[in-house]
């Protein structure tokens, strides 16, 4: 778990579930990217890139057990919709994985850089005193980049406009659902 930068400070009722909505949503993406990568790797072509999915869904491992950790500090709850968010990023990513290496990495790669936006944002919405909260988001942001890096070093395509688009219209709703139930 990474250590706070700062001693954590008090937040009143609402800033606490707001927090805790947050990492919910933040829960829900982890959740979603074991189902990710662990689809990719199993119909990855290459033997080395299914390691590198393998290796992937190991560190988000650690991701989520950081936001269920904080979900359990700040007294909120996962998502109630967890088996169908996970149902269904696994199935896009058989998909992504069945399109060929390139495109898997390109989904890889997209995936990651619209997460790394998501994150930002979350670090302007947590309550400044939530020092905890606020370091799992920070080291997250740091892998996922590194994570849409390996993948274009790895020979990812780059994913067509509307592909982009849509990516970023499912996540809003995964989002806007993960924040409340």
């Amino acid at each position: 778990m990474p250590a706070p930068a700062q001693a954590l400070g008090e937040m009143d009722e609402k800033q606490r579930r707001d927090a805790g909505a947050l990492m919910r949503v933040n829960h829900v993406g982890e959740v979603c990217a074991q189902a990710l990568y662990t689809a990719q790797a199993a119909v990855a072509r290459d033997p080395a890139l299914r390691a590198q999915f393998v290796e992937a869904a190991h560190e988000e491992t650690d991701h989520l057990a950081w936001t269920r950790q904080r979900l359990d500090e700040l007294g909120a709850r996962p998502s109630l919709l967890n088996p169908l968010w996970y149902a269904g990023a696994f199935g896009l990513g058989l998909v992504a994985g069945r399109l060929g290496d390139p495109l898997s990495l390109g989904f890889v790669a997209e995936t990651e850089r619209q997460v790394e936006a998501h994150l930002d944002s979350h670090l302007d919405r947590l309550p400044p005193a939530d020092s905890a909260s606020r370091a799992v988001v920070e080291q997250m942001k740091l892998d996922e980049a590194r994570h849409a890096a390996q993948a274009i070093d790895a020979g990812a395509a780059e994913l067509p406009a509307p592909v982009k688009g849509l990516m970023r219209l499912a996540s809003r709703v995964m989002t806007t659902l993960a924040h409340r139930i």
